[in-house]
């Protein structure tokens, strides 16, 4: 998969471009980005593949943590309640 797959409104590729931004603003920017994922893309293939093209070059931005976290968050997914986790009785 390459990049521009991953990414096709350019939305993560544009974060990495604004001077100044922050991780809370990033998380906006990530989120929009995986709501706006064409049908049938993998989101954590996508967070990889930029992972791999866009980390190296950036390391210490924020961005960078935002999809790095986020590629934690999709390999272990934990379930935060419901009306399972509730007790019974």
């Amino acid at each position: 998969m390459d990049i521009s797959h991953c990414d096709p409104k350019g939305l993560i590729h544009e974060s990495y471009r604004m001077e100044g931004i922050a991780a809370s603003e990033c998380r906006s920017i990530f989120l929009d980005w995986a709501l706006s994922l064409p049908e049938g893309v993998d989101t954590r293939d996508a967070i990889e593949v930029l992972i791999v093209h866009l980390s190296s070059r950036f390391p210490g931005h924020p961005m960078t943590a935002v999809l790095e976290e986020g590629s934690v968050e999709m390999r272990a997914p934990k379930r935060r309640g419901g009306w399972r986790s509730r007790p019974r009785g």
